[in-house]
């Protein structure tokens, strides 16, 4: 395996089946706990920056010569679009010094939000899946992680906030 493909499909989670974009969020989750664990929000936060760039290379070494923008085995989209909506949990936590796991609820919002819009690819992450290329592969689920870090946000104040849990 080549190093494209080991970043492309995740040491190989991609290659799983069926639903290899949720077997890369899945993926991604151990790995956000642990990088949130070795260094908090900051280092989360910065091996999502490198895994975009990263991602864009492998998918277009992937992708080259082929008719298939865009094959299910690529999964490095799904790590760091779960990853930034896992910035909704890591933030406060660090902010505040809680352990990551004490918000647990949140991961369970960020994996479900961002497989949501993932597959639905309501406004702009439809738009940027309709791109092509590399650039479109990985940014239609940064946007799919963004959104759902906003919704994480919007559901912890609900909860918080509104119901005062």
């Amino acid at each position: 395996m080549t190093a494209a493909q080991l970043i492309g499909t995740v040491c190989g989670v991609g290659y799983l089946r069926p639903a290899p974009g949720t077997w890369g969020s899945l993926a991604a989750l151990p790995l956000a706990y642990g990088l949130h664990q070795l260094g908090g929000f900051p280092l989360l936060a910065l091996a999502t920056l490198v895994c975009n760039p990263a991602g864009i290379w492998a998918t277009a070494c992937m992708t080259k010569g082929s008719t298939d923008h865009d094959p299910s085995e690529i999964v490095v989209d799904e790590v760091a679009g779960q990853w930034i909506a896992i910035w909704a949990v890591s933030l406060p936590a660090w902010l505040h010094g809680l352990p990551v796991t004490a918000l647990w609820p949140g991961w369970v919002a960020a994996f479900l939000l961002f497989r949501l819009f993932d597959i639905l690819k309501p406004g702009p992450v439809g738009w940027a899946d309709r791109q092509e290329g590399p650039f479109g592969v990985m940014m239609d689920d940064v946007i799919a992680g963004i959104m759902a870090a906003i919704g994480v946000a919007l559901l912890a104040g609900i909860s918080h906030g509104v119901l005062g849990l």
